[in-house]
């Protein structure tokens, strides 16, 4: 399934609170980007900020303002393109991963470390590093 929302497979620390804009629609595992004030939004192409994984659903224009992120922990995602065991991790589109190269040098792009090899569409498990 193409751009699968990540699932927890083993939680190593909790979710902390962020800001979201009431009218986003955000589902439980999406990767988020990060903006200024510690606020989260859908990934919205390629290798954006990554703030973490939402821990919970966001319902459009549900009165909501915050939403619950993970930035630690074991997931499984999926590749977008190769991904190597132990090699660091950048989010591509919207909730696909693949191994990090000196054009993705920006700071803040990165989103883990790959604890299995995968190809394209192939389902891995990463731990989330978000720093």
């Amino acid at each position: 399934m193409a751009n699968a929302p990540a699932t927890l497979v083993y939680e190593t620390d909790i979710p902390i609170p962020f800001t979201v804009a009431d009218g986003a629609s955000i589902e439980k595992g999406d990767f988020l980007q990060l903006s200024d004030p510690m606020t989260v939004s859908l990934i919205s192409g390629n290798d954006q900020k990554v703030a973490g994984i939402a821990a919970e659903e966001k319902i459009a224009s549900d009165g909501k303002t915050t939403i619950a992120v993970y930035r630690r922990g074991i997931f499984r995602v999926e590749c977008a393109d190769t991904c190597t065991v132990g090699y660091t991790l950048v989010c591509k589109a919207k909730n696909e991963v693949e191994d990090y190269d000196t054009l993705d040098s920006e700071v803040g792009k990165k989103c883990g470390q790959a604890l299995e090899t995968g190809a394209d569409g192939e389902f891995i498990l990463m731990e989330l590093e978000c720093n």
